[in-house]
């Protein structure tokens, strides 16, 4: 039998040099095309907080959404969507955070959830630890309790998992990809 987590890696096709020279792009596509793949995929994550008590699944825009939505509707729990600025239609508390080549900001609905919720933020890859970072200070200012971060894929020469786990924050991957 083999290891899920492995199962899932051969998946994560890895695109060279995209979107810019020297970025090893991992691609998460393949495994959402593939219904065994993906099966597996989220069941790990059902598997991990099906006995937890968790009220909410955050997804990151915007590979976030897709696990996030299938997770939150297996575990019978609302999904809110953590949006890159100007796409959301009501009011938004707003985060800037840094990038690799510069910055960026996401954006929640001011009512996305209540004080003392737990939540757990999704997302599909961790690099740098911008995006999670910015939207657990996200749902922190609504009052939201962020239990665990989780992603497919940790990028951990990049620094992210380390400045989450080091920000308090529980960090669960299902797997590490050396090298950018």
């Amino acid at each position: 039998m083999i290891n899920p987590s492995e199962y899932i890696k051969e998946h994560i096709r890895t695109v060279p040099n995209w979107p810019q020279e020297g970025v090893m792009f991992r691609d998460i596509t393949p495994l959402l095309q593939n219904p065994k793949v993906f099966r597996v995929l989220i069941d790990m994550f059902v598997h991990r907080y099906m006995d937890q008590k968790i009220d909410v699944i955050a997804g990151l825009d915007a590979r976030g959404f897709i696990i996030g939505s299938v997770l939150a509707y297996e575990l019978n729990l609302g999904f809110v969507p953590i949006r890159k600025k100007g796409k959301l239609p009501f009011h938004t508390v707003s985060e800037e955070y840094e990038l690799e080549y510069g910055s960026a900001t996401v954006e929640l609905h001011a009512d996305a959830c209540k004080k003392g919720e737990r939540v757990v933020l999704i997302d599909d890859l961790i690099a740098t630890g911008g995006t999670m970072m910015a939207g657990k200070k996200l749902l922190e200012r609504l009052g939201a309790i962020v239990v665990e971060g989780a992603v497919i894929v940790d990028l951990p020469e990049l620094g992210g998992s380390k400045l989450i786990k080091d920000s308090g924050l529980p960090l669960f991957t299902v797997c590490n990809f050396d090298g950018h």
